[in-house]
C-alpha cells in the first residue's frame, strides 16, 4: 500500500521525515482602519466640547465652588434624599397594596386598583404637582367622619395642606409612584410559577401567609431591579417640585437663588453634580441588593425574569 506524502515546511510535494510536525498557521488579525479613525475623531469632538465648556468664561467655577458645599445647598441636598425616600416608601407601600388588589377576585377590588393605577398613570406627575398645590381651590376643608350620614367627627382647613410644602410634595410623587410601583410589584408576582402557590395552598397555608412568605420574598428578585431604577427616576422627579416654590427641594433653593443672582449656568452645574453624585451613590447600593435578593438563584433564570418585568414595566409605562 503506497504511504501518504507529507509536505514540509518550506516546500511543497517533497517528502517529509516521520514525525515532523506542519508548520504552525500564522493568524494576521484584520486590521480595522474605520474603527480607530472614528473613535479618535468622536474623541477629539467630546475633548474639544469639554475644553470649550471648562474654559467657557460664563462658567465661572469660583461660583461653583463658593456654592457647592454652601448649607443652603446641602439643606436642598438632605431634603432631596429625605423626599426621594418617603416618597419611595409610600408608593412602595401603596404599589404592593394595590398589585394584590389588581390580582384580587374580587371585582370591586380589582377595577378600585385599575382605576387608581388609569389615572395616576394618564396624567402628567407635573399636572399632578400643579394639582396638590391648588388643592385648596377644589375643598376649602377637609372632614373626618362618615360620608353621607352628616357625622363629622372634625374638621381642618385646607390651608394647613397647601401650606406644608413637604406633605404636598410627598402626596403628589408618593402617590403617583404607587401607581407605577403596583405593575411593577405585580409583574414580579406573576413571575412567581403558580405552582408554588398551589403547592402551599395545598398544604393549608393561607393567602395572606402565601403571599408573605413564599410569593413576595421569590418576586423581590424581579422587583428590586426595576424599583431600584424608580428611585434614580423619583430622585430627579422631585426636580419638578419647584413649581411649588418655597425651595422644597435642592433645584428649587437653587433656581430663587439664580433668579435673584442670574448665575444660572453656575448654579445648574451645582445641581448636576449632586443629582450625578446621589445617583452614583444609589447606583452602587442596587447592585449590592441585587445580588442580596438573587442568591441561590441561577444567573440566567435571573435575567430571564429580568427581562420578563423589563417588558411588562415597559409596557406598563407605555
Amino acid at each position: 500500500m503506497a504511504s501518504q506524502d507529507q509536505s514540509l515546511p518550506g516546500g511543497a510535494g517533497v517528502p517529509a521525515p516521520a514525525g515532523t510536525r506542519p508548520e504552525a498557521i500564522k493568524a494576521i488579525p484584520v486590521r480595522h482602519w474605520g474603527r480607530w479613525i472614528s473613535a479618535v475623531v468622536v474623541i477629539y469632538l467630546v475633548a474639544a466640547l469639554l475644553y470649550s465648556f471648562i474654559k467657557s468664561p460664563n462658567t465661572d467655577w469660583s461660583v461653583v465652588g463658593n456654592y457647592l458645599f454652601s448649607s443652603l445647598v446641602l439643606h436642598g441636598v438632605a431634603l432631596t434624599i429625605e423626599l426621594t425616600f418617603v416618597c419611595m416608601v409610600v408608593g412602595a407601600v401603596g404599589g404592593t397594596v394595590l398589585a394584590v388588589m389588581r390580582l384580587s377576585d374580587n371585582p370591586v377590588l380589582s377595577t378600585i386598583a385599575w382605576g387608581y393605577i388609569w389615572f395616576f398613570r394618564g396624567t402628567p406627575v407635573y399636572v399632578q404637582i400643579i394639582l396638590w398645590g391648588n388643592i385648596g381651590v377644589l375643598w376649602t376643608r377637609f372632614y373626618a367622619g362618615l360620608p353621607f350620614t352628616g357625622l363629622a367627627l372634625g374638621s381642618t382647613s385646607s390651608g394647613h395642606l397647601v401650606n406644608n410644602l413637604f406633605v404636598v410634595a410627598v402626596l403628589a410623587l408618593g402617590l403617583n409612584e404607587a401607581a407605577y410601583a403596583a405593575e411593577l410589584v405585580r409583574a414580579g408576582i406573576i413571575s412567581v410559577e403558580a405552582g408554588q402557590t398551589e403547592a402551599a395552598s395545598s398544604l393549608g397555608m393561607s393567602p395572606t401567609l402565601i403571599m408573605r412568605r413564599i410569593v413576595l420574598p421569590q418576586a423581590m428578585r424581579v422587583i428590586i431591579p426595576t424599583m431600584g431604577n424608580e428611585t434614580i427616576s423619583m430622585l430627579k422627579t422631585t426636580s419638578l417640585l419647584a413649581v411649588l416654590g418655597g425651595g422644597v427641594e435642592l433645584f428649587g433653593r437653587l433656581q430663587i437663588v439664580y433668579s435673584q443672582t442670574f448665575q444660572i449656568i453656575p448654579l445648574l452645574i451645582v445641581a448636576c453634580i449632586w443629582y450625578l453624585a446621589i445617583t452614583t451613590v444609589l447606583t452602587i447600593g442596587q447592585i449590592y441588593l441585587e445580588r442580596y435578593f438573587g442568591r441561590g438563584f441561577g444567573q440566567k433564570e435571573a435575567e430571564a425574569a429580568e427581562k420578563r418585568a423589563g417588558r411588562r414595566a415597559a409596557r406598563a409605562h407605555g
